[in-house]
């Protein structure tokens, strides 16, 4: 491969999340070209180099991830500000996106050396583009926590924000998230979920939370990259009085707690708000 001469700083590169060929001309220059190669996998970056007929020769091949960053971090720096021209590529997918290379950019900044991005895929894009659901606006929230109660508290802060959200999620804890979703945004709010996309057994599952739950929890089991889109709230217009009304209705048969949940996320309202509501209306 014919790459010339690449500019010296850090060259952010995005790679493949699945069809090697979904890389573009220039990234394969950058990688072709740079003095110094880093990668989140070194494996990874050795197999996409052979699949693309890029030679490493004697070039530097670093690992860089969150485990060893603080130490390869410097020999990074000193050989930008040697003049070298740096290609930094995560597993999958844009670096800086739920990755360990936003640490070393933003070194690289402070440092006041240049940083450079070589676009391509992305999890998060190619999911917006499948999932049917709206994508002019839309709200990257990463990885949830693992466990339950955290993982409802961090879906919790997101529960007012009026557009589209997309989460990264594991094979392994996709139907508890969903189950967490139901309880935090009620069973109704319409979600995609996003399996293994750009591979061989892509698959998008699209439906109400309830709906998509259900389907998931009675496969045996599950596999593979995750990206969970979940649609824009259901807005409901309601007065004072539909709100308590529907207070009153649910605290018939619901803890106050409870009640106050599901009229929150029936109305889209913050849920502080309506328990206290709930409070004053259990004590009438």
């Amino acid at each position: 491969m014919g790459a010339g001469k690449i500019t010296a700083g850090l060259h952010i590169v995005a790679t493949p999340i699945g069809a090697a060929r979904d890389i573009t001309l220039r990234s394969l220059d950058i990688l072709a070209g740079a003095d110094v190669l880093a990668a989140e996998d070194t494996r990874n970056t050795r197999r996409l180099l052979e699949i693309h007929g890029i030679k490493l020769g004697e070039r530097r091949l670093l690992a860089y991830h969150d485990h060893n960053g603080a130490k390869v971090r410097p020999q990074i720096i000193d050989a930008l500000k040697n003049g070298a021209s740096v290609a930094y590529v995560s597993d999958a997918g844009t670096p800086m996106v739920a990755d360990p290379g936003f640490d070393l950019s933003r070194a690289v900044i402070a440092e006041g050396l240049p940083v450079f991005a070589a676009p391509g895929a992305s999890a998060v894009l190619a999911a917006l583009c499948v999932s049917g659901q709206p994508s002019d606006r839309f709200f990257f929230a990463g990885f949830a926590p693992n466990k339950s109660s955290a993982r409802q508290r961090f879906l919790q802060e997101f529960a007012l924000i009026p557009s589209t959200m997309v989460f990264y999620e594991s094979p392994k804890r996709i139907v508890a998230s969903l189950k967490d979703m139901i309880e935090i945004y009620g069973a109704e709010r319409p979600v995609s979920v996003c399996r293994e996309l750009t591979k061989k057994f892509e698959e998008v599952v699209r439906g109400t939370l309830q709906e998509v739950l259900a389907q998931l929890a009675a496969r045996e089991s599950i596999k593979g990259e995750i990206v969970i889109v979940l649609g824009p709230p259901i807005v409901v217009e309601a007065s004072e009085a539909d709100i308590d009304a529907a207070l009153e209705d649910a605290l018939k048969s619901m803890r106050t707690k409870d009640a106050a949940s599901d009229v929150a996320t029936r109305f889209g309202l913050p849920r502080k708000e309506v328990y206290a509501r709930a409070l004053v209306l259990g004590k009438s």
